[in-house]
């Protein structure tokens, strides 16, 4: 039900047509860790996961870090950005230090959302123990805000996000900015991280931009697959992309100058030779 497979479902409608070195079929999955997983038993070929959650992978850190590194995959290219929403229906909570004593969904636990906020709180030298946890979904967590069961939720996920556009129709919505020198700070701290603003009206009732930051939705190989296949199918994606944007507006957001921003885990040699061909140095 989530973005991924749509998106993965219209890369298999329209580039099988286009494809010679291959053919894509998609699956569901349990998302970002899990495909992670799957490459490196050799379920799965291709992947898109959130970029944090890779680098976590690649580290052997955070969600990664029982299990220990994976080296099986390699990136191929930043699709489009993931955003942190801290989205709120308390008009008086105005700073992200405001959820100081505060009812707050992270997410689901062990979520890659549950570590965006611990990052996020850290900048802003804050902890889980100055608010009162709560894990939940996207969904269930609007709902909470809308019967006042808690004060704030993050969600991070691509913008604007269902769950969120629903409590709005609802209730009065407002999203709190991660900027300024905390937004440097936390960017300083994990490369993961890219700006972003939020334009006005993504959100009923929201009358002004706002900063924050995101994550991206980033297609991975596995290191097993040849040069040529990877080439292939990121040439044909940026080829195709006009098709590609019928399908699903997630395309929109596939930009030669964003394809490569805040991913830091090696990329693959055949996705490695596209960019070097559009001048871009990934090495």
């Amino acid at each position: 039900t989530g973005p991924y497979y749509a998106v993965g479902g219209v890369m298999s409608t329209v580039l099988n047509k286009k494809l010679t070195n291959s053919s894509l079929t998609v699956t569901s999955t349990g998302a970002s860790k899990a495909n992670i997983q799957l490459i490196a038993d050799g379920e799965a070929d291709l992947a898109i996961v959130q970029n944090d959650v890779m680098h976590y992978a690649s580290t052997g850190t955070d969600l990664f870090e029982a299990e220990g590194k994976y080296d099986t995959f390699s990136s191929v290219c930043g699709m489009y950005d993931e955003t942190v929403q801290l989205v709120t229906t308390n008009a008086n909570i105005k700073s992200v230090k405001d959820l100081k004593g505060k009812t707050v969904c992270v997410g689901d636990a062990g979520s890659g959302t549950e570590f965006n906020a611990k990052q996020v709180l850290a900048a802003y030298g804050m902890s889980f123990d100055d608010i009162t946890v709560n894990n939940a979904s996207f969904g269930d967590s609007a709902d909470s805000l809308k019967d006042g069961k808690i004060d704030a939720a993050f969600v991070v996920a691509g913008a604007p996000t269902t769950a969120v556009v629903d409590l709005s129709t609802a209730s009065q919505v407002y999203v709190i900015p991660v900027d300024g020198a905390e937004r440097d700070s936390l960017m300083k701290d994990y490369a993961f991280y890219t700006k972003t603003t939020i334009p006005a009206g993504t959100y009923k009732g929201q009358d002004a931009d706002v900063e924050t930051v995101s994550v991206r939705a980033t297609l991975i190989a596995s290191n097993e697959l040849s040069e040529d296949v990877v080439y292939e199918l990121v040439k044909a994606m940026f080829d195709n992309q006009d098709e590609l944007i019928k399908g699903h507006e997630k395309f929109n957001n596939l930009k030669l100058e964003d394809a490569t921003k805040g991913i830091d885990v090696k990329f693959h040699p055949g996705a490695a030779k596209f960019f070097k061909e559009k001048n871009i140095d990934v090495a």
